[in-house]
């Protein structure tokens, strides 16, 4: 556990046990009263052992103080909750209750309702009355109701198919509510034309509650020069990558090459310009005195950094930065990756934010780069693929210059020994090592980067699942995600090199094989169709297949999820979209569309 990096306290879980309000000689609802609240207290249970804000604490869960069977009782929940910070509710009942008197009706929650499955009371026929109530008075509700029939003496044995549907929610309801209030910081602007980075302040600030922050790219400069950084910190953080940052191939012919003098120098310039993008971020208390205004920071929950090219045309560049940022340690060990996104490629950084409140892990920004059939891999390198590879239809080159954490390395394993990276609060310093170790530095592509500086390099010589995503704005729909599950490939040192020769061999390499179904005009027939039909030049990747949450997540938001290859069961969504037609694809479109963005308060 750390401290929260950001102002404000994380957002809540607030339970509403719901009961039958009836009372008189045969006690029904003093009956209901310790099945009820044992309801609640499971699930409570059941969202703190397995959730956790982005500091690694557990996620903090409150009960109303009674049952609440009239709206009397409903108010005092209301009034304790808003109290207590809870953006999210679930309702739980084993019986039925009075639900347009019961129901969460603050607009601005994120609401669930989980209904026992029993014969004994009719919990089913509440969740149904109420979830047609929150529909009828637009306010969608996430309906939870468990396969098997259970008896009422196990409302405490959470089945799992409830379990996975309480916490697919808690999470994405969690990440969404994390979001609120804090800030995307832009520093610079738009780069070389590509349009990810011409920020839409008003999708974020309608769709996602956040604000923007922009600083002109001069203002590292200014803090250079006027001295406007920690020092110890720079020091220290600068020995530890004298120590753990070893410089690797200088592609430049000589007479571009930097002198040893001017590379150590370009070092330094990139480990302040780490500390002081951090510090712009979310403030540094330990400036100097005099700095009381840059103290305070932005809340930046998210950034990126423009770079290309009038920055880069000069100075050196922010490979260093971003690619330590997004990674899940530094010189002061394990810590909470931060989001930084290359190009200032505000989509993608956003994307990389969805999945790391998600997964809690470090995220890879990566041009989607080259798609290799196995035919034309054969061709160029002699081999022939094997295993997700070959079944996928090839594989696609993961690859930029970069915000690709280091812990995509795939060095790091888990309990049982296979590839992972982990959550952050998981990462031992021998993890450190092992990541620091497969990393070198190459000097930057003066093609590509006049003022000097270094590319992290590394190969993800690992299988690990993995979820490629991106989101997209489209004039006239708006936002859209696509999800690619699929898994890192590894291949053979040579067939590596053979491949990586005939583009840029000073960054990070990742192979990437998405999950394909063969349907002859499915998006997901092969990954060259993957490849074909994906929105833009790059892409968020994260560690495991976690295309489900994200579905949940985009319906919070009213994203429409326009490709995917996540299996229909696993699909949840409000239950009012099941009113927008038959085809989850269709509802999920439709239904955004009717609601909005939930923070649009001009419509």
């Amino acid at each position: 556990m750390a401290k929260n990096r950001y102002i404000g306290e994380y957002p809540v879980i607030g339970i509403r046990p719901t009961i039958d309000g009836r009372r008189g000689p045969l006690k029904v609802r003093e009956s209901l009263e310790e099945q009820t609240m044992s309801m609640a207290q499971a699930a409570k249970a059941l969202f703190e052992q397995n959730i956790c804000y982005s500091n690694g604490e557990p996620v903090k869960v409150v009960i109303a103080d009674t049952t609440i069977g009239r709206v009397a009782e409903a108010a005092a929940c209301a009034a304790k909750f808003k109290k207590e910070n809870v953006d999210i509710t679930l309702t739980v009942t084993p019986c039925w209750c009075y639900g347009a008197e019961t129901m969460d009706m603050d607009p601005m929650t994120i609401k669930g309702v989980w209904g026992f499955n029993g014969t004994e009371r009719p919990g089913a026929v509440y969740l149904a009355s109420v979830l047609a109530t929150h529909a009828q008075k637009g306010l969608p509700a996430f309906g939870i109701y468990g396969h098997e029939v259970q008896n009422l003496d196990e409302v405490t044995d959470i089945p799992e198919d409830v379990k996975e549907k309480l916490l697919r929610f808690g999470r994405a309801a969690v990440a969404v509510a994390t979001m609120r209030g804090k800030s995307y910081l832009q520093i610079g602007s738009m780069c070389m034309g590509i349009g990810g980075s011409i920020i839409d302040q008003e999708f974020i600030q309608d769709y996602l509650g956040m604000r923007v922050e922009s600083v002109d790219e001069v203002e590292i400069i200014r803090r250079m020069t006027e001295g406007i950084y920690d020092e110890a910190e720079f020091q220290k953080a600068l020995a530890w990558t004298k120590e753990h940052c070893k410089e690797g191939w200088d592609k430049n012919p000589d007479f571009v090459k930097a002198s040893p003098e001017k590379k150590a120098e370009a070092w330094e310039f990139t480990v302040k310009m780490y500390c002081i993008i951090k510090d712009l971020m979310n403030g540094n208390p330990n400036l100097p005195e005099g700095c009381e205004e840059e103290m305070v920071g932005h809340n930046a929950i998210a950034g990126g950094f423009q770079g290309q090219r009038q920055w880069t045309d000069f100075y050196p560049n922010c490979d260093y930065p971003e690619a330590l940022l997004n990674s899940s340690f530094d010189y002061s060990g394990a810590r909470e990756p931060y989001i930084l996104a290359t190009e200032n490629d505000v989509l993608n950084g956003l994307g990389m934010l969805f999945m790391k409140l998600l997964t809690n892990r470090a995220q890879i920004f990566a041009d989607v780069r080259t798609f290799w059939s196995p035919e034309a891999t054969k061709r160029a390198t002699g081999y022939e693929l094997t295993g997700v590879a070959k079944e996928n239809g090839g594989f696609i080159h993961l690859i930029n210059s970069g915000a690709a954490c280091l812990d995509a390395c795939g060095e790091c394993l888990d309990g049982q020994g296979k590839p992972v990276m982990k959550k952050w609060w998981e990462v031992t310093a021998e993890d450190i090592e092992k990541m620091t170790a497969a990393t070198d530095w190459p000097s930057a592509d003066y093609g590509y980067f006049r003022g000097g500086g270094f590319s992290s390099h590394y190969i993800t010589r690992a299988e690990m699942p993995a979820t490629m995503i991106r989101l997209n704005l489209v004039k006239g729909l708006g936002p859209v995600l696509q999800i690619a599950e699929g898994w890192t490939v590894s291949l053979p040192d040579e067939v590596t090199e053979k491949l990586m020769r005939r583009t840029d061999y000073t960054w990070p390499c990742t192979w990437f094989a998405p999950r394909c179904d063969g349907v002859e005009g499915s998006p997901f027939r092969s990954a060259y169709d993957v490849m074909n039909n994906w929105g833009a030049n790059h892409g968020a990747i994260s560690y495991g297949h976690v295309g489900a949450d994200l579905i949940t997540l985009c319906s919070m938001l009213r994203i429409p999820v326009c490709m995917h290859n996540v299996p229909n069961q696993d699909i949840f969504r409000p239950a009012a979209w099941n009113a927008f037609g038959m085809d989850k694809e269709g509802q999920d479109y439709r239904a955004c569309a009717a609601y909005g963005p939930m923070y649009r308060n001009i419509r």
